[in-house]
């Protein structure tokens, strides 16, 4: 099981995700919050020391790219937010964006067809 990360980090892997695969100012490039230089290197040691991301250096110069597919990344994220804020109730996190009305009625039925045709 992988270390938890920071927001910071996550906006990090978030742009490499984007980038696919790239240097430090490539990743800075892609992040939607800009930050120096060095905060970005730190963060970036940070998620390869964590195992989210691996190095390779070409030149003078570390290739990064992230180790788990963005889907898997998602997939292990979401688990955990439902297990660390919504008793680990896909229900509940449901309910959570419909009474925050994040979700309408017909996305909601979008929701239920998706369900229902996956049950085939």
């Amino acid at each position: 099981m992988l270390e938890k990360i920071t927001p910071q980090e996550e906006g990090a892997l978030q742009a490499l995700y984007k980038a696919g695969e790239g240097n430090i100012k490539l990743i800075m490039e892609n992040m939607s919050e800009q930050l120096p230089y060095t905060t970005v290197a730190s963060t970036i040691k940070n998620l390869e020391r964590k195992g989210y991301i691996s190095s390779r250096l070409i030149g003078n110069t570390y290739l990064y790219t992230p180790v788990l597919s963005e889907a898997d990344f998602k997939k292990s994220f979401m688990g955990d937010v439902v297990k660390n804020y919504f008793d680990n109730s896909y229900t509940s996190l449901i309910n959570f964006f419909v009474e925050q009305k994040k979700l309408s009625p017909k996305e909601l039925k979008e929701i239920i067809a998706m369900i229902e045709g996956r049950k085939k």
